[in-house]
């Protein structure tokens, strides 16, 4: 099975570099990782101490960081290393200041997990969510470094609890240890003979509430708001923009719109400015504007929307009309912002639990969404409401760091 596994490894490699040649995000995925080794030489000491974190993608990333500064502050002599598998992680993060090399991880082949374990030689290694790569998990387990599963999620139709996933179960055994987000991921384990898991919590909620702590003032945002209702609109994806477009173009509400899209390409951000029909800046366009004269700010840049949260009156989080699912809510809820997001959930907990408890609402159509923003711009009492459920609720779920890290042997 391991040597199909390595044919199929190897085979996608071929493939990519092929579709390397037409498709720019995979060129970046192939392209990076060609240096990687290169600057692991060049950048790690055969001295120095270190650990190894590796996320999936942005989201992971941002998961795992409450760990990573809280390792990076107790061991501040060890060197942090960060891996990503995707560009759409790596290209935002790969000059993050946590860590002291960040890198792609190279394709999970024998020979690659073998040098990069060489290179990196790490004393604990940090996979967060998920992501189980099956010759470096081998590699890791051979050299009998302690490895750590973060805020990992299962479910009964992965491959690890199928009749034919002997394999793959075989690979968890790596694990020092497996540090779940709820009690069904741990039963899940347990039923595959896996005893090595803490109940640990989310470590998202320990992140959003250490927002509320650092400076989160935007001026040009308080310029353009200007003490008016105001509607973020989050991560939105166009399926997320049809619907608000025709909102924002009918409303006689008083209120504004900011609008920061998953996906800022060009051709993209002047689609959606074009079909608004009321005044819209753009957030590239914003310098020697007075912005309070405008009704819509279109965000076409990175890295400040959960400071733009905390300027809401109601959040819509986008990429709930899609697969898989919304966005990360937790940024608006720790500033206890009622939220509102499409129909598309029930794969993450924060939000299924967030609409039972009525923090959250969920639309399905344009009709729906039109009802829910008339009601809390309308309702000041229920946007009170909704928004201390989600802030008590994000308060409520912290912690998960501190137990993480106590459970860990130093």
């Amino acid at each position: 099975m391991l040597f199909l596994y390595n044919v199929v490894l190897y085979i996608a490699a071929f493939l990519l570099k092929i579709v390397a040649l037409f498709n720019s995000k995979i060129k970046l995925f192939v392209s990076g990782r060609k240096d990687v080794f290169s600057t692991l030489s060049e950048k790690i000491e055969p001295t120095d101490k270190t650990f190894w974190f590796h996320a999936a993608s942005l989201g992971e990333y941002e998961q795992g960081l409450p760990i990573i500064e809280k390792i990076k502050s107790t061991h501040p002599n060890h060197k942090i290393i960060v891996t990503f598998f995707s560009p759409s992680g790596y290209e935002v993060r790969k000059n993050n200041t946590v860590a002291d090399v960040t890198v792609y991880l190279p394709m999970d082949t024998k020979s690659n997990a073998k040098k990069f374990i060489a290179l990196v030689h790490p004393e604990k290694v940090f996979f967060i969510k998920y992501e189980f790569w099956l010759n470096y998990l081998s590699e890791l387990q051979k050299n009998k470094i302690p490895t750590y599963l973060v805020s990992g999620v299962f479910r009964e139709n992965q491959i690890f609890f199928k009749r034919y996933g002997g394999f793959y179960r075989k690979a968890l055994t790596a694990f020092t240890y497996f540090f779940v987000q709820n009690e069904k991921s741990k039963k899940l384990l347990n039923d595959i003979h896996l005893s090595n898991v803490i109940v640990s919590g989310d470590t998202r909620f320990d992140r959003v509430v250490a927002i509320l702590e650092k400076d989160n003032q935007l001026d040009f945002i308080a310029e353009f708001k200007n003490n008016t209702t105001t509607i973020v609109v989050g991560s939105s994806w166009p399926k997320d923009e049809s619907s608000l477009i025709d909102y924002i173009n009918s409303t006689a509400k008083n209120v504004k719109f900011i609008i920061a899209p998953h996906n800022i390409k060009m051709d993209q951000i002047e689609q959606l400015k074009n079909a608004i029909i009321k005044k819209t800046v753009l957030f590239s366009e914003k310098e020697n504007q007075n912005l309070k004269e405008f009704d819509v700010f279109i965000i076409d840049t990175i890295g400040i929307l959960t400071k733009i949260y905390s300027y809401a009156d109601i959040a819509y989080v986008g990429g709930g009309f899609g697969n898989p699912g919304v966005h990360n809510l937790l940024e608006p809820a720790t500033f206890g912002v009622p939220i509102v997001i499409g129909p598309n959930f029930s794969h993450f907990e924060e939000a299924t639990a967030l609409v039972q408890n009525h923090g959250c609402i969920s639309i399905s159509n344009a009709i729906e969404l039109e009802h829910s923003f008339n009601k809390l711009i309308s309702d000041v009492d229920l946007r009170k409401k909704q928004g201390l459920i989600c802030s008590h609720f994000v308060q409520e779920n912290k912690g998960a760091t501190t137990t993480i890290f106590n459970a860990i042997s130093w």
